[in-house]
């Protein structure tokens, strides 16, 4: 017996094993990816292409309402009215940046400089979008929580002053890395902006540090006007974007959804974003002024424009007949008299004429029934106002390109930075350059000479010119323009009172629900640190948190408002 026990346990205990063994293997997904030897190439592709949409659905979301490049028809609450509430989240982005993190660990790991500086760049792309939506931001705490413990897994937030100081750090040290004659590896095609030109990169990495030097020229315009003159002074160790063909862009498929343009949707329903979103009256009036040929390029012109014809008599009501006048079809309305404008709560100038080119106002009440809509119960068909260009309404956008800085912003940070008598070249020059380089990316570069001669936008010397021309040239990219805007001033956008949720834009975003519910200590030490305005009671979260209380950035400079 004692023999035969012994030989069971040494059964058992080899079975055991065996099976701990199996179990194991058979707990390996052999469709998953493992991180310990994972190909950073994986992930950096998802990286690149996430960050890519993260730029584009605010420049030509919400942001774009604030900074009234379009209006929306219907459902406009946060794009017309900066009616945020709870919706302003961070999980995405801070997602990008953990999938990031893991491809600078693998390369510093690994010994890869290529993959240390192009994730770099992206870390400074992503924090820097992030402090400056919000104000201080979890930074050096973040991105840990595997490591355990509550500083980890609760960070604290840093300073928007000192990430910005890092950012800067980083892209320097971006830069160095990918100053290296050849690499011993390789971005293949996950490389989806530069397909692993190092070259471009670097100029990626130092075009950002020069929008972060002029973002924080009014607190700290010491560091910032040598940082910039550093840079522009040496071009050899310090390359930057001076052609379209350095910008780093992508496009989409435009194969679904997904991998869409942001307006893109299946169906086109009535309620999609392509047919709600109306161009904006603020920028239309800009371009129209202008006579810039780049507003053909993003709105579609009216269907049908309004002629009021004065010849015409009698009792006034909304029966139009449609006629062409000088080759345009026009719809033809008798004059509209105080009786009728009255009962309708509208004024002469609510009806717009414009036989082009119609835009939105700001924050109207009913956008669905402006100019005369036939039908208000089909706004989103109004044949009398703008709809933005076709273009958008497919997946691809006809080839529209995402991009995440320019040619056309790096000239203008230089010309603002030669305008105020830094070392940055020659203003004009640089004034040209800018419009020129915006001209070019959209397709037509013969036309910016006429365009630069026209009285309206020949330079004129003055930082008001330089940004509300960048404000123009970021269509699509609007959420730069709002920080320009926030910094400056410039051009002079205002909120509408009792319509926008403060009669001003606002200056930053809502700390987000989720966190103030998980990590509400820190969140609250955060909110110390902003700067109370007298518009800072609206929004419904407390004049602390709220969107138009002054982050460092702007904090004590008196801008915008």
């Amino acid at each position: 017996m004692k023999k035969i026990y012994i030989v069971a346990v040494l059964v058992l205990s080899v079975f055991s094993f065996s099976c701990k063994k199996h179990l194991i293997e058979l707990n390996e997904n052999p469709n998953g990816a493992d991180p310990a030897t994972t190909n950073p190439n994986l992930v950096l592709a998802t990286v690149l292409s996430e960050s890519g949409r993260a730029f584009v659905s605010l420049g030509y979301g919400d942001i774009a309402g604030v900074m009234q490049h379009t209006q929306k028809d219907g459902w406009g609450g946060g794009h017309n009215n900066y009616d945020w509430g709870n919706s302003n989240s961070w999980t995405g982005y801070y997602d990008i940046l953990r999938n990031n993190q893991f491809v600078l660990d693998k390369a510093v790991a690994s010994g890869y400089p290529l993959h240390q500086g192009i994730s770099l760049v992206m870390k400074s792309l992503m924090f820097g979008l992030l402090t400056d939506l919000w104000g201080d931001v979890p930074y050096s705490k973040a991105l840990k929580a595997d490591l355990g413990g509550a500083e980890n897994t609760f960070p604290s937030f840093d300073a928007q002053q000192s990430v910005y100081d890092s950012i800067l750090s980083n892209l320097s040290t971006a830069n160095n890395l990918l100053s290296e004659s050849q690499f011993n590896s390789s971005t293949g095609s996950a490389d989806i902006f530069y397909n692993g030109d190092a070259l471009k990169w670097r100029k990626f990495a130092n075009s950002l540090a020069l929008r972060y030097y002029m973002r924080i020229s009014e607190k700290l315009p010491d560091v910032a006007k040598s940082g910039i003159e550093k840079i522009v002074a040496d071009p050899d160790k310090y390359p930057i974007i001076t052609s379209v063909s350095d910008e780093p862009t992508m496009t989409f498929p435009g194969n679904s959804d997904a991998d869409s343009w942001p307006s893109y949707a299946i169906p086109q329903s009535d309620s999609s974003n392509f047919r709600r979103i109306k161009m904006c009256n603020t920028l239309v009036q800009a371009m129209v002024e202008r006579n810039d040929p780049r507003l053909a390029l993003w709105a579609a012109p009216v269907k049908i424009s309004i002629y009021l014809d004065e010849s015409l008599s009698g009792n006034v009501d909304r029966t139009v007949s449609d006629t062409v006048i000088d080759g345009v079809l026009r719809s033809r309305v008798r004059v509209i008299s105080q009786t009728f404008l009255s009962s309708k709560v509208l004024t002469a100038s609510d009806i717009n004429q414009n036989p082009f080119y119609v835009g939105l106002p700001v924050a109207l009440n009913a956008p669905q029934t402006y100019n005369l809509s036939p039908d208000p119960q089909q706004s989103s068909k109004n044949p009398h106002v703008s709809w933005v260009n076709d273009r958008f309404s497919k997946g691809d956008a006809n080839g529209t390109k995402v991009r995440l800085i320019t040619a056309a912003e790096v000239n203008f940070i230089l010309a603002e930075a030669a305008q105020k008598g830094w070392n940055a070249g020659d203003a004009e020059e640089r004034y040209n350059a800018a419009i020129t380089a915006s001209f070019n990316a959209w397709g037509i570069a013969a036309q910016a000479p006429a365009y630069l001669a026209g009285s309206e936008v020949a330079y004129d010397g003055t930082q008001e010119q330089i940004i509300t021309q960048k404000w123009i040239a970021s269509w699509s990219m609007a959420t730069e323009a709002w920080f320009d805007w926030r910094r400056t001033g410039y051009p002079e956008l205002h909120g509408v009172q009792g319509r926008t949720v403060a009669p001003e834009l606002p200056l930053r975003f809502y700390y987000p629900i989720e966190e103030r519910n998980l990590n509400n200590s820190n969140v609250e030490a955060a909110n110390k640190t902003l700067e109370s305005t007298q518009y800072s009671n609206f929004g419904g979260n407390g004049s602390q948190n709220s969107p138009w209380s002054r982050p460092w950035v702007v904090k004590g400079t008196g801008k915008p408002w």
